[in-house]
């Protein structure tokens, strides 16, 4: 039997979260097959892990149009777009119907292992832009499996790969012998046994995004019921105006009050900001945690640790094709200078698509969370509009795939990202909208105020 022709193939795409089957609906629009492998047993898997936590984009903003278009014919009702949805809710009242629609378009329990061209390694030129894809996988029973594609879109995202605690990038020593003290997600303190994990309890949170900022806000509510709750909050740099993030000038309005429930946290004195300490070692200390900082600095013990330093795409299973990436964010090289936060603090990236997300490898491409690397400041409405991009490349329709077709909200802060060591001067801060609080330095001096 002769083996289909690649365009009678379909087009794989790795994860069914927001950015893959928004990818699936752009191709159903344009009459080209998709197939979606989710290693998980539900649409938006990794999405449900974190069900507690409410967005900071409206249900306007998270929906994506040709999405919309594929459900309308079922009778879904669009949430109120100006309304602000759970990750529960996401996953709930969209994800799923949309997958539900795509029906056998979606496998379920399917766990990519490997991608590569139909026999081709990544050494072989010969001939190599005309053999498929060929991606394994493994099934929830533990079979492996095979399938062949036109063309792969890799939408698994960065959540099954978070940051360690240690400042070097790699994990603090002791870090992984103190697991039962750390977690690495934002904890749910309304479920009782996660709840009383932290009730009266001493808890570190190391990071300075989003997440870092939702868990010192849940960890202030926390405290105001329950005595003797306390947070330590851990920075690797200076505190600055910008630290906090646009406050009001922030065109996402919830995303600007994050910053603003974090610096509340500190100053209404249910967490302590310490700056400049980069954790090298986890030692134990009876129930406790003492963290130690690479200079030798030793914190006082703590009862729990959140670590909250970002995401890093898993590139395993990727490792046989020509990737282009950036050797500092792991984000595609055209991309990259985009949303690098050594140059910029910017939340004015301009929408891209296929030019930015291509490779030496053609017809592949990362999206999503995973087309950012180990950046961090991602919408969903990116992705969306990358996937759209992507789409209209794959059917051959060029103009619309360099089109822009989205506007993307400012965060009210720019700016460089300051000196390694140093907090951003204030005027550098560029529209940062918070004085910083007082905190205790642990190397880096704090800034003592903001614009």
């Amino acid at each position: 039997m002769n083996a289909p022709a690649t365009t009678e193939l379909p087009v794989v795409v790795i994860g069914a979260g927001p950015a893959g089957l928004a990818a699936a609906a752009h191709l159903v629009d344009r009459g080209i097959e998709p197939l979606v492998l989710e290693a998980g047993p539900a649409a938006g898997a990794a999405v449900r892990e974190w069900a507690h936590v409410r967005l900071f984009s409206t249900w306007g903003e998270v929906v994506d149009p040709a999405a919309e278009k594929l459900l309308a014919p079922t009778g879904w009702v669009k949430p109120d777009p100006a309304t602000y949805p759970s990750g529960g809710d996401w996953a709930e009242l969209y994800l799923q119907p949309l997958a539900d629609v795509l029906g056998e378009q979606v496998r379920y329990g399917t766990r990519v292992t490997g991608v590569s061209r139909t026999g081709r390694d990544r050494i072989v030129d010969a001939d190599r832009d005309a053999q498929p894809f060929v991606v394994h996988y493994e099934t929830a029973d533990g079979a492996e499996r095979q399938v062949r594609a036109r063309a792969v879109i890799d939408a698994s995202g960065t959540w099954t790969t978070p940051g360690p605690a240690g400042g070097s990038g790699l994990a603090a020593l002791g870090e992984k012998a103190a697991a039962d003290r750390i977690t690495y997600r934002v904890p749910d303190l309304k479920d009782p046994a996660v709840r009383a994990r932290y009730a009266g309890k001493r808890t570190a949170v190391i990071g300075s995004g989003a997440s870092a900022f939702t868990a010192l806000a849940y960890l202030a509510d926390l405290a105001r019921d329950e005595p003797g709750t306390h947070a330590v909050w851990i920075l690797r740099r200076g505190i600055s105006g910008s630290t906090f993030g646009g406050g009001a000038a922030d065109q996402l309005p919830a995303r600007g009050a994050l910053g603003l429930a974090a610096k509340a946290a500190v100053d209404d004195g249910y967490a302590d900001a310490v700056t400049g300490f980069r954790t090298g070692a986890v030692e134990r200390d009876g129930d406790r945690v003492v963290l130690v900082s690479e200079d030798g600095h030793r914190l006082e013990p703590v009862d729990e640790v959140i670590v909250l330093t970002g995401l890093r795409p898993d590139l395993s299973f990727v490792s046989e094709l020509r990737l282009g990436l950036d050797e500092r964010l792991q984000a595609p090289v055209e991309l990259a200078p985009l949303i690098d936060p050594n140059q910029h603090s910017c939340g004015t990236v301009y929408p891209h698509g296929v030019k930015e997300l291509s490779h030496p490898e053609k017809d592949v491409y990362l999206v999503g969370m995973k087309s950012y690397g180990r950046s961090t400041a991602f919408l969903a409405m990116t992705g969306y509009e990358q996937v759209r991009s992507v789409a209209a490349s794959l059917a051959g329709d060029q103009e619309a795939a360099e089109r822009v077709e989205l506007t993307l909200p400012e965060t009210g802060v720019c700016g460089g990202a300051g000196l390694f060591d140093q907090p951003e001067p204030a005027e550098a801060t560029g529209g940062g909208c918070c004085s910083a609080p007082a905190t205790l330095t642990i190397g880096a001096p704090a800034s003592s105020g903001g614009c």
